[in-house]
């Protein structure tokens, strides 16, 4: 019988392959998602394929909750394949360093920011697994305390220590830490960036991405697309984020855990939500 133990140790191995491989900008890598790969259809990556083939001119995406770069990532393998430009936003600065700034490295036009967005510029408390820097741990890292506590109560975390071969420490304080990181309002990213134009805003937020909606102002700012998940947004603030994306023009589909919003003028995209 194959332990947990073993698989975490091959998932591991897999992953840094993986992550070598893009980093580098291996031929293989490229390669494959360039003439070979081919989504589903109907699907939300078939959604982000033809969106981003599309584009005469440079794509430009914002990417709020960037983790690692690649790790349950949706938008990695067409910002390889396609070259896309813009600004992607990472708040644990160990995540940062030793990921996400390693994996874009090689990518022009693409810029890693070691920050979460906010309403103002500044620093907040983010809290975090104490015990863990497995990417199932860093990506539940959130600015709510509570949040993570619940995490532990409603038996994710042990989930997923179960599937790693971990145990969580019995010390509350091991269980979980926190750290003030950089915060940078849309305004300020917007303007220091020079972005004249978002194709694609995509949100990883562990159930703040109602907030980073109105952060970003979607009647100023006025995103093409917009992609959030949704499984962490109570009912109430899901229906309220749905009413503001819908005022503002924009068609609505779930993908599973991932809402898609766009705009309606997009019409060749329009089969996408019939």
């Amino acid at each position: 019988m194959i332990t947990p133990q073993v698989k975490s140790a091959f998932k591991t191995y897999w992953k840094h392959l993986r992550f070598k491989l893009s980093a580098r900008d291996s031929f293989i890598f490229l390669f494959y998602y360039r003439f070979f790969y081919s989504p589903k259809e109907g699907c939300l990556p078939d959604f982000l394929s033809q969106y981003s083939l599309s584009k005469k001119t440079d794509f430009y995406v914002i990417q709020v909750g960037a983790n690692d770069g690649i790790t349950n990532d949706p938008i990695h393998k067409f910002i390889k394949r396609d070259r896309w430009k813009g600004v992607l936003l990472e708040p644990q600065p160990e995540v940062f360093r030793e990921s996400l700034s390693k994996i874009y490295k090689n990518h022009p036009g693409l810029t890693p920011i070691c920050a979460a967005i906010g309403y103002n510029d500044g620093s907040q408390k983010l809290y975090k697994i104490g015990f863990s820097t497995m990417r199932w741990a860093t990506g539940l890292a959130s600015f709510s305390e509570e949040k993570i506590k619940s995490l532990f109560d409603e038996g994710i975390v042990q989930k997923n220590c179960e599937k790693n071969g971990l145990e969580i420490p019995s010390d509350p304080d091991q269980q979980i830490t926190s750290e003030e990181v950089k915060v940078i309002s849309p305004e300020t990213l917007i303007k220091t960036y020079s972005i004249h134009q978002i194709d694609l805003l995509q949100i990883d937020a562990e159930g703040f991405d109602l907030e980073v909606v109105k952060m970003f102002d979607v009647k100023k700012t006025k995103p093409n697309a917009i992609i959030f998940e949704n499984e962490n947004l109570n009912p109430h603030d899901l229906e309220e984020c749905y009413r503001l994306l819908i005022s503002e023009n924009y068609s609505l589909r779930e993908f599973g855990r991932d809402t898609l919003a766009v705009k309606k003028e997009l019409v060749q995209f329009a089969h996408f939500f019939n």
